[in-house]
């Protein structure tokens, strides 16, 4: 059987491939016409987020009997189209949860002491010593949107430094860090708020206008999770007003980013989606997705 790799993955899990009898084809940066004339001669597809597995795709797929997305989000494949051809849908949510969970915590401090505005500073010659106030992480509330595994990383992170801990969750899941409540209790109380939910129809633009509205002043918003769950018109004039002091995300609503209004405000910093973006994340997530793929096609 034959498996095409079309987003690089570790070196270890092309080998764990290899090592079990397939032929492995490495083929990253193909077009989305060029991907759909070479499907055809493939078993599996392992894909990271830039790799788009459209129901073309999957239709053109006359041999494709698994999708493996090395990562955690699956905005990427179109799950529907692959259920109804009996394709299996492999990921690694847990691969890169601790790094997604350490540039959130990062990006918190970021903001509490104004790091890359101090940055920047210095690297303009200038001395400002007194125009960078910071506050502690120490006795702030953190409000966590989503208490699954990365959600969970980061509030055992936020508890060790003496943070209370607030999370917004569906009745069904158990919180297992911090202190479980209502959507209106979060957004009033926290001092920080971290986006850690999928993008769906029930969470597109979950922050808008009307949640801004209702949070404290001068909260700070951290997004690591998905483009699409903030508004971002609305969080610009959040911002501007006052009603949020600031905001880091690593996710936009169009990537890659081309609309760059937001980061004309100074209180807005961010990362190019780098959340997975670890030596160590990114071993995890090729092995675990290679592992995947691997008893999928036998079976197992």
């Amino acid at each position: 059987m034959k498996v095409i790799i079309t987003d690089p993955i570790a070196p270890a899990g092309v080998q764990i491939l290899r090592d079990a009898g397939f032929t492995v084809d490495e083929r990253p940066g193909l077009k989305p016409d060029e991907l759909i004339k070479v499907i055809p001669e493939y078993d599996a597809i392992i894909v990271r987020s830039a790799t788009k597995v459209t129901a073309e795709v999957i239709e053109a797929g006359k041999n494709l009997k698994v999708v493996g997305r090395a990562g955690v989000g699956l905005d990427n494949v179109d799950r529907k189209a692959a259920e109804a051809k009996g394709i299996k849908v492999v990921n690694t949510p847990e691969a890169t949860s601790i790094s997604v969970a350490e540039l959130a915590l990062g990006l918190m401090f970021a903001c509490a002491r104004s790091i890359p505005q101090a940055t920047a500073s210095l690297r303009t010659g200038k001395w400002e010593k007194k125009a960078f106030h910071g506050i502690e992480l120490w006795g702030k509330t953190l409000g966590i949107i989503g208490s699954g595994r990365i959600g969970s990383e980061l509030a055992k992170r936020a508890l060790a430094l003496g943070m209370k801990v607030l999370v917004l969750e569906k009745p069904e899941v158990e919180v297992r860090y911090g202190e479980r409540c209502s959507r209106e209790q979060l957004l009033a109380e926290s001092d920080f708020i971290s986006l850690h939910v999928p993008k769906t129809p029930e969470t597109y633009h979950m922050l808008n206008r009307e949640a801004f509205a209702k949070m404290k002043k001068g909260v700070i918003i951290i997004n690591c999770a998905r483009g699409g769950v903030i508004d971002e018109e609305a969080l610009y004039q959040a911002l501007q007003s006052g009603q949020v002091a600031m905001a880091a995300l690593d996710v936009f609503e169009k990537e890659p980013l081309e609309d760059y209004k937001l980061f004309s405000l100074p209180q807005v910093i961010g990362t190019p989606h780098i959340g997975a973006q670890t030596k160590e994340g990114q071993y995890r997530a090729g092995v675990q997705i290679a592992e995947r793929v691997r008893d999928a096609l036998k079976g197992v």
